[in-house]
């Protein structure tokens, strides 16, 4: 069976949901994150309330990565799965790209932008 599958995906969606109301976030490039922000017109103080929302307008035919998911090669995650996901979001009013990973009980935000069309990362 391939993985992730469907049910994986949005087991994994829920896990990042509660992770941000139970205040477990980490970024992994604060910097680029407030600068994406800012672009997506949001503080990155509000990122926790932006993620609660956008979390809930995800589903698994959002995910846009590989199968079996990617392994991280940051230091802070190092081969941790990795979870993009790339929709139009009703709250933003623009198509967005967001990419995270756990690490134990831990969601690191590693990408959280505007699409940029080629395919999800600069």
């Amino acid at each position: 069976m391939d993985r992730p599958s469907h049910k994986e995906i949005d087991r994994k969606i829920k896990q990042a949901k509660e992770a941000v109301l139970e205040n477990r976030l980490s970024l992994i490039d604060a910097a680029s994150i407030a600068a994406d922000a800012l672009e997506l017109g949001y503080m990155v103080s509000e990122i926790s309330d932006i993620l609660v929302d956008l979390l809930t307008e995800i589903t698994p035919k959002e995910y846009v990565g590989k199968s079996p998911p990617q392994r991280s090669y940051e230091e802070k995650i190092l081969q941790c799965e990795l979870f993009p996901f790339k929709w139009v979001s009703k709250r933003l009013g623009c198509a967005v790209y967001m990419k995270f990973a756990f690490k134990d009980e831990q969601l690191w935000l590693v990408s959280f932008h505007e699409d940029r069309k080629e395919g999800g990362e600069k």
